[in-house]
């Protein structure tokens, strides 16, 4: 199985973080701006993107520690049985959060593709807590012309 791993540090302690992971209103301002049904242990989180876009139940959390989700959608197909997960942890003047998007079938360009755009959304992350606003769908970078 392969995966996806980046590491960010965010000059914010770990609750403000923990915040927009877990809340409707935290993921929409990194994210995408359609966020649903974000909430305890086995909520299930409707990600939208024009429409369409990933479920993911939550799994785990551990207050201001840990994020758990597991794709329970049909779309995207490569996503299904994926596993996505958020660590913080205090490092000196920052928190570091490293991201692991899990259990890929198999490597791809689209995975390939997934793993650039999550950079890019671990930086609207760090940017919506640093700077005061991220830029989530549909105002993130764009990494290609289609």
């Amino acid at each position: 199985m392969a995966e996806i791993n980046h590491q960010v540090g965010i000059k914010a302690p770990p609750d403000k973080i923990y915040e927009l992971l877990t809340t409707n209103t935290g993921l929409s301002l990194w994210w995408t701006n359609d966020v649903s049904g974000a909430g305890e242990v086995g909520s299930i989180i409707q990600f939208r993107f024009n429409g369409g876009g990933p479920d993911f139940s939550v799994t785990k959390l551990i207050l201001n520690k840990f994020v758990g989700w597991k794709h329970s959608g049909t779309m995207p197909e490569s996503w299904m049985g994926t596993e996505i997960q958020f660590q913080l942890r205090v490092e000196e003047s920052q928190t570091l959060v490293r991201f692991t998007h899990s259990n890929w079938k198999v490597s791809s360009d689209f995975m390939a593709h997934c793993s650039t755009k999550w950079a890019v959304f671990l930086l609207s992350l760090k940017d919506a807590l640093e700077n005061g606003t991220g830029k989530p769908f549909p105002n993130d970078i764009h990494i290609d012309h289609s």
